[in-house]
């Protein structure tokens, strides 16, 4: 029986399909569209192909899923090593969606068993990944908005993005819904300002009095009538959008805190020092469930981007950022790493060390985030969470600082 080789171009609208055998010919080309249909007919011809399996350039999505579910053996090579295996196959840089597929499908042929097929995550991570992923991406569009909003009245009334601590906060938004212009908040004194911090419940500690002094202690600037009137209406609407945002990302976080507080593995990275709720289940998410995955912790660090990459020929060696990876993991691991050092005596002497031999804030905590991949690695494997009686260097910490 003929053993066949599948290699899939993805895109938007079509998607480009080689099948091979096992001499790297080809027996079947063709293009399916990104529709029910289209993904209907791909699964019909890899069956009659003998379901071979499928080398693909992304690791999720739609197409992948259909994939996975279908019961074929799906094999995500990353994008960079398709960049790099080029020149094996063409010397000019033309490409095209079919020769970018026979490349995948040959790669899987001949360098299949450098890479890892796609193993299916439990439909509770693939949930709680889909809501992680929407609030970042959610919170990622407050940053973009906020940043408008701020940059906007600082061209025409800059009192109103500093009388709070953040422009984005509800109370920042609230204030300037109600008073988009200056000459809106003409007759804005302490009573007024008092009542208007009561009703939306402000929480800071400044008086009236002191808001009202950030407010007008502000530059002023110079604008016409009709352009400060364009402008406030204009800040207004970004700032009723922004309300709308900030409230469906808490809903969201509220959700995400409970998903992964229901489970055993959520569990277990919360366990972890200051690793709290979204946190815990943003790592949690880019883990996964599939233990077979990372069969060591210098592969995970590798995946999370906190190992650096060394290169190295004859006398000359360099140590360098590590850009291919998963950066949201990254972000997550540090993140934990920077908490952590405030809660933990072991984290914050790691922290210290780096910093005592030149590192920068950043550098110092992708070394302590590496440190904690080992201990992280070892918790999830074991399905045990984290004790600081069981983590020596902690331990170790603990009786200096004691000492």
């Amino acid at each position: 029986m003929n053993t066949f080789f599948a290699g899939l171009d993805w895109a938007s609208q079509t998607h480009a399909v080689c099948v091979i055998d096992a001499h790297g010919a080809i027996h079947e080309h063709f293009d399916i569209a990104h529709d029910a249909a289209g993904l209907a007919e791909l699964r019909h011809r890899l069956t009659a192909a003998g379901s071979p399996p499928v080398a693909i350039e992304r690791p999720s999505g739609l197409i992948v899923d259909t994939l996975v579910e279908a019961g074929f053996t799906v094999v995500p090579i990353h994008p960079n090593v398709v960049k790099a295996t080029r020149p094996r196959y063409r010397s000019h840089g033309a490409k095209s969606d079919a020769s970018d597929a026979y490349l995948l499908a040959d790669l899987l042929r001949t360098d299949g068993h450098r890479f890892r097929p796609l193993a299916p995550q439990s439909e509770d991570i693939r949930a709680l990944r889909a809501l992680v992923r929407g609030r970042d991406d959610l919170v990622a569009t407050r940053v973009q908005l906020a940043n408008q909003l701020r940059s906007l009245l600082e061209s025409f009334w800059p009192g109103a993005a500093v009388i709070f601590a953040e422009v984005d906060s509800p109370i920042a938004l609230a204030f300037v819904d109600r008073y988009p212009t200056p000459e809106s908040a003409a007759r804005l004194g302490p009573k007024r300002m008092a009542s208007f911090c009561a009703q939306h419940a402000y929480s800071g500690r400044r008086s009236a009095e002191e808001l009202l002094a950030r407010l007008h202690q502000a530059a002023n600037t110079a604008c016409g009538e009709l352009e400060m009137d364009a402008k406030g209406e204009l800040a207004k609407s970004l700032a009723r959008i922004l309300a709308g945002l900030v409230d469906q990302i808490r809903l969201l976080s509220s959700r995400i805190e409970h998903h992964v507080a229901s489970l055993d593995d959520g569990q277990l990275v919360m366990s972890f020092p200051r690793a709290g709720r979204i946190c815990a289940a943003q790592i949690l998410a880019e883990l996964g469930s599939v233990r077979e995955r990372f069969d060591s912790d210098a592969r995970l660090a590798a995946e999370a981007g906190v190992a650096p990459v060394t290169y190295q020929s004859g006398k000359s060696k360099a140590v360098t950022f590590r850009w291919a990876c998963n950066h949201r993991l990254r972000a997550a691991l540090t993140c934990l790493a920077d908490n952590s050092r405030h809660a933990s005596a072991w984290a914050a002497k790691v922290y210290a060390q780096a910093r005592a031999r030149g590192c920068d804030h950043p550098h110092a905590i992708r070394i302590l985030a590496r440190a904690w991949v080992r201990v992280l690695w070892r918790a999830w494997i074991d399905r045990k969470p984290y004790d600081p009686a069981q983590h020596h260097g902690a331990q170790l910490a603990l009786q200096a600082t004691e000492g």
